[in-house]
C-alpha cells in the first residue's frame, strides 16, 4: 500500500512539474514538483491548454467577435500560455538550418540572437495557424484540444525515436528519463480516443478517422524531417516540432 501511495504521489508531482514547465499557469510555491519524467504528460498538457483556449473561443463567439479576430486572439493566447517556449524553438532552429555548413548549425542555434530566418519562420507558423483556424467554423473547441495535444505528442515522438544531439541542454533530461513505449503510447491513446469519440458525436462518418490519422502522421513526418536535417534533435527542435505540427494539423483539418 505504501508503494502505491508513493507511486501516486510521484505521478502527481510529475503532473504538476509538467504544468510548471510547459505553461505559465501559477502553482502554489509549497507544492513539490518532479521534472524528471514530464515528457509523458506533454500531450495531456496540450489537452489542458486546448481546453482553456476552447472556452476562451466560445466566450469570444458569444460576444460577437469576428472569426478572424477571434482566431488571432486564440493563437496569441496559446503562445502566452506557454510563455513562448515552443515558438522560441522555431526561431532558433530556423536560424540554425539557414546555415549552409551542417557542422555550424548547432552553434548558431545556441546563439540567443534572433536572425532574419528565425523571424520569418515564426511569422509563417503563426500566420498559418491564424488563417487555418479562421477557416474552421465548426468543431473549433474540439479541434483546438486536438491541435495542442497532437502538437505536443510530436515532441514525444521525437524524444522516443531520435537521438539527442547535445550532452547537456535544456531538453536532455527528457531523453534521459523517457520510458519507451509507455510514454509514447499514453498521449497517443488519449488523443486518439478524444478524436474518435468527439467526431463520432458529430456524426461525420468515415471522416472521424482523419483527425487521429493525421494527428499521428504529421508529427512523425515533421520530427523525421528535422532528424534528416540535423542528425537528431535538441531542445530547440522539440519546440519547433510542436509548432510546425500544430500549424500543419490545422491546415489539414480545414477540409472538415
Amino acid at each position: 500500500m505504501k508503494k502505491f501511495i508513493s507511486f501516486c504521489h510521484f505521478i502527481l508531482q510529475s503532473w504538476w512539474g509538467a504544468v510548471a514547465f510547459y505553461t505559465i499557469l501559477p502553482l502554489p510555491t509549497s507544492w513539490s514538483l518532479q521534472l524528471g519524467q514530464i515528457a509523458r504528460f506533454a500531450p495531456l498538457i496540450g489537452i489542458l491548454i486546448g481546453s482553456l483556449l476552447a472556452l476562451g473561443d466560445w466566450g469570444l463567439s458569444l460576444c460577437g467577435v469576428p472569426i478572424l479576430t477571434r482566431s488571432a486572439l486564440i493563437i496569441t493566447s496559446g503562445v502566452a500560455l506557454t510563455g513562448g517556449l515552443h515558438l522560441d524553438g522555431v526561431i532558433d532552429t530556423a536560424d540554425g538550418l539557414a546555415v549552409l555548413d551542417p557542422e555550424k548549425r548547432l552553434t548558431v542555434m545556441k546563439d540567443s540572437t534572433t536572425g532574419a530566418f528565425g523571424v520569418m519562420a515564426a511569422v509563417i507558423v503563426l500566420g498559418l495557424k491564424v488563417v487555418a483556424l479562421s477557416e474552421i467554423e465548426n468543431y473549433r473547441g474540439l479541434i483546438l484540444i486536438l491541435m495542442f495535444g497532437w502538437g505536443r505528442w510530436a515532441q514525444v515522438s521525437a524524444i522516443a525515436f531520435y537521438p539527442y544531439l547535445k550532452a547537456e541542454g535544456k531538453g536532455s533530461f527528457h531523453k534521459e528519463s523517457f520510458q519507451f513505449p509507455q510514454d509514447l503510447l499514453l498521449g497517443w491513446s488519449v488523443l486518439s480516443l478524444i478524436s474518435l469519440l468527439g467526431f463520432l458525436y458529430f456524426n461525420l462518418g468515415i471522416w472521424v478517422l482523419i483527425p487521429s490519422l493525421f494527428g499521428t502522421i504529421i508529427p512523425l513526418l515533421v520530427s523525421a524531417w528535422f532528424q534528416q536535417k540535423l542528425g537528431g534533435h535538441t531542445g530547440d527542435t522539440y519546440g519547433a516540432v510542436v509548432e510546425w505540427t500544430e500549424a500543419f494539423y490545422l491546415c489539414v483539418l480545414t477540409i472538415l
